[in-house]
């Protein structure tokens, strides 16, 4: 079992998604905004965060770049997914320039989404 935080501010995705995993026997937590993302990340240990890229209030780049001072760069690879339906050339550069693995919203194949989630 792992504990995963979901940064999606589109409703339905992260409640499919925190209902699909937590079928599957994981703690799964949602937040809608990118500040109390980081909140949460500065005093709770999470074992996956899937982050959106494009938030309401912040980028999901800016919350990897705030969270690298107290996470470190290694966690942040192994542990960030980005979401995003923006596959620009720029963005997927940026996020491997992070190390994060990346997910294309809407997802071709559900499994394979959850898979990455998982880490597996």
């Amino acid at each position: 079992m792992k504990k995963i935080l979901i940064i999606e501010d589109e409703t339905l995705i992260a409640l499919s998604l925190k209902k699909m995993l937590s079928k599957r026997g994981h703690e799964v937590l949602t937040v809608e905004s990118g500040h109390e993302a980081i909140g949460l990340l500065k005093t709770v240990h999470f074992d996956r965060v899937i982050c959106d890229l494009m938030l309401q209030d912040i980028s999901g780049f800016d919350i990897i770049e705030e969270s690298r001072a107290y996470l470190g760069d290694d966690k942040i690879k192994l542990d960030f997914v980005i979401m995003t339906a923006y596959n620009s050339s720029q963005v997927l550069e940026r996020a491997r320039e992070y190390g994060c693995k990346i997910l294309s919203k809407p997802f071709e194949d559900l499994n394979k989404a959850l898979s990455v989630i998982e880490g597996e």
